[in-house]
């Protein structure tokens, strides 16, 4: 957890605080305190927002001003700032505190412009920080390509070939089915209950 703590500091300061047009939206997450309490780790991570740099710490005793619990998979989505409320009411996100620190903090990664090259630059220099980026994002576009092509031949599989999962259509057919079944329910339980009344 500390090399953790150590590095997303690191990458925090240089995304956030390099660029002079983000110091409007920055100041006004000035002296916050975050907690995100990750399913997979034990141990929280808290960011406090500074005047000069986001600190990451793993113990805060006072109370943070936002409390968000949920699972590493879904700390992505928070770039995408229009899609918050929609996670929270879906149970993806559950936040304590002040939803507004959320909104903001989420605005602020917006705006930020992330790019992996220029964070390894100081590393390991401008060309093979260049030719890194570029082979991982290549990798990583390739994986997603298999992942598609894998889910879409799974998912026909399972629905067509081993049939395990209804089709489409039969979902159709077998929900109208039901419907069908429950307006007879229906009308029967409206018969019954004329005839109780006439006894």
């Amino acid at each position: 957890m500390p090399l953790i703590s150590v590095t997303l500091e690191a990458v925090l300061k240089r995304l956030l605080y390099q660029d002079l047009a983000m110091s409007s939206a920055i100041n006004s997450l000035k002296d916050k305190v975050f907690r995100f309490e990750l399913a997979e780790w034990e141990t929280p991570i808290i960011l406090v927002f500074g005047e000069r740099q986001v600190y990451v710490l793993n113990t805060w005793e006072d109370a943070a001003d936002c409390t968000v619990i949920t699972r590493l998979a879904i700390l992505p989505a928070l770039l995408e700032r229009q899609r918050l409320t929609q996670l929270i009411k879906l149970g993806f996100l559950e936040v304590e505190g002040d939803p507004q620190c959320l909104q903001q903090f989420a605005e602020l990664l917006y705006m930020a412009e992330f790019d992996a090259a220029e964070l390894l630059a100081p590393l390991v220099g401008d060309i093979a920080a260049e030719g890194a980026t570029q082979a991982v994002a290549c990798r990583l576009t390739e994986a997603q390509r298999l992942f598609r092509t894998g889910y879409g031949r799974v998912t026909q599989a399972i629905t067509d070939e081993w049939r395990l999962v209804p089709s489409a259509l039969e979902l159709a057919w077998f929900c109208g089915e039901v419907d069908d079944v429950t307006r007879a329910c229906e009308n029967l339980a409206a018969r019954l209950d004329k005839l109780e009344a006439r006894r």
